[in-house]
């Protein structure tokens, strides 16, 4: 049932469900993969806990209150909330569960987390592999296999403990790489036993070797090769559902992006949907990881940078939400090799803040790179935070003046070629850049898909699209929902062909 008052800010949630048999006797929890913007969750008239970032999964230990038959789950989410001063991006704006809801159970002994960390050796040849696991319950047993992508196995290895569980080192004589020419991935699987060698639980994860440098000529390398990014900026979206996406709306994403010469995607402005990584993996196209941060309404003013009061700048307040966030996008998603950048956020200005989550990722991370564009208004800070110099809609003889300066970093464009209408005509000049400047990485389109709406139209008596300012919104940025290199029905504009030819003379 769904509310029809002018002002309706709360959404309440209300399902009624028995426990399968195979959940009984587990600790069993609850798995939000995405609601906007900020929720509480009760399971028979107990309150279970309260969480933000309307795009990172939120989980729930249900266990305490759980009954065999009868429970009541009552979720009521809140369309405002203090995320609302960091999740400002120039969205549509749809309240509410959006993503999957899951009830997963988990033995006692549980494998809780897993830690890869495939290195390639200075010879581009041979590998080690480091596997860490984290176990919750009892000790365990855990017995590893490693397969190539032709099922024979390359690995074995058994170890025991509880807490923290080690494998030793694994050494690859010969590794075969991954990269968006030949995307080669390798399957883990783990299995957790008990004492009794009881089977547990059984944890499959495919994962690549690959290598990001950024090295002393101050270009960037994969796998000994010039980085050069023919990206765009994807905003998830369908235009019968809204940010309510399907495997298929997914899996057609990828086959365009191929189709077109397009090797990788800047999940503007939030993590994306789970699969959407693995796709990536398998298909070969490299991602920029952002976080779920955007506050450009705190400093951004009347067309003015004024940031007397930015968010989340130096305020301590702040800290430890936005490092949270900067947590949770690497914990979900570190051992994607895919992903290739770490984005600390869009258009949140810079500050102590930020830099932390800088700092947050460079001690966990070794193996990507860390990228915020925000930081060009704030020169003092430029050493500590950002490994590329990253501008938005910079234009070519711009870009060519910092390079001509001996500069300190590599250029990457994180936003350019503005898609609005018509356009998308000077892609050459920024292609051109490519073979003058080694320093120059390329650049991500902006966007992928426009943001648009199939509403029915009583005169046509026809499905039309429509976009911002056309459903009397107050707040509105009109045509700015319409940039993409495809119409929201996932039909391609003209300008394809423009990306499709020059993102093909550096594949």
């Amino acid at each position: 049932m769904f509310s029809d008052a002018d002002d309706n800010t709360v959404g309440s949630y209300l399902k009624t469900f028995d426990l399968d048999d195979a959940f009984k006797g587990q600790r069993v929890i609850i798995q939000f993969q995405g609601v906007e913007e900020a929720l509480y969750v009760w399971l028979n008239g107990h309150f279970i806990g309260y969480a933000e970032d309307s795009f990172t999964p939120s989980e729930f230990d249900l266990t305490p209150y759980i009954q065999d038959t009868g429970n009541v789950l009552a979720v009521r989410v809140y369309k405002r909330s203090t995320a609302s001063f960091i999740e400002d991006q120039d969205m549509f704006r749809f309240s509410g569960i959006f993503r999957d809801v899951n009830l997963l159970a988990e033995p006692a002994t549980h494998l809780n987390d897993l830690d890869l960390r495939p290195t390639v050796n200075k010879d581009f040849e041979s590998g080690v592999l480091n596997v860490t696991t984290k176990l919750t319950g009892d000790a365990a047993t855990l017995a590893l296999t490693v397969k190539d992508q032709d099922g024979q196995v390359v690995a074995t290895q058994t170890q025991t403990g509880s807490d923290t569980v080690k494998f030793d080192a694994m050494a690859f004589d010969q590794v075969q790489l991954w990269s968006p020419a030949s995307p080669y991935l390798y399957q883990l699987l783990i299995e957790v036993y008990d004492a009794n060698h009881e089977l547990l639980e059984v944890v499959p994860y495919k994962f690549g070797f690959r290598t990001v440098e950024l090295r002393d000529d101050k270009v960037i390398y994969v796998n000994n090769q010039r980085l050069v990014i023919n990206g765009v900026n994807r905003h998830e979206w369908n235009a019968h559902t809204g940010r309510v996406i399907t495997m298929a709306d997914m899996t057609a994403d990828i086959q365009t992006m191929l189709a077109n010469n397009i090797n990788a995607d800047r999940t503007c402005h939030y993590p994306d949907q789970l699969p959407w990584y693995q796709l990536c993996d398998e298909a070969g196209i490299y991602l920029m990881a952002e976080n779920n941060l955007e506050s450009h309404g705190s400093w951004q003013k009347m067309g003015a940078i004024e940031p007397s009061y930015n968010v989340p700048g130096d305020n301590p307040h702040w800290l430890e939400a936005v490092v949270d966030r900067a947590r949770s996008n690497y914990e979900w998603f570190k051992n994607h090799p895919s992903i290739i950048f770490w984005s600390l956020g869009n258009e949140s200005f810079a500050g102590e803040d930020i830099a932390a989550m800088q700092v947050f990722y460079k001690q966990h991370d070794d193996s990507r790179l860390v990228h915020y564009e925000g930081v060009v208004h704030t020169p003092e800070l430029k050493d500590r935070i950002s490994d590329v110099e990253s501008r938005m809609y910079e234009k070519p003889d711009e870009i060519a003046a910092y390079l001509d300066d001996n500069p300190a970093k590599p250029f990457l464009d994180c936003e350019y070629m503005h898609d609005m209408g018509n356009s998308l005509g000077g892609m050459k000049s920024y292609n051109d850049l490519i073979d003058k400047y080694p320093m120059y990485q390329g650049g991500f389109i902006w966007d992928f898909i426009d943001q648009a709406l199939f509403v029915h139209d009583p005169v046509t008596d026809q499905d039309v699209l429509r976009y911002g300012g056309d459903f009397d919104e107050r707040h509105s940025d009109y045509e700015f929902s319409g940039d993409g290199l495809m119409f929201a029905d996932r039909s391609p504009k003209p300008a394809m062909q423009e990306v499709k030819y020059y993102y093909g003379l550096h594949k």
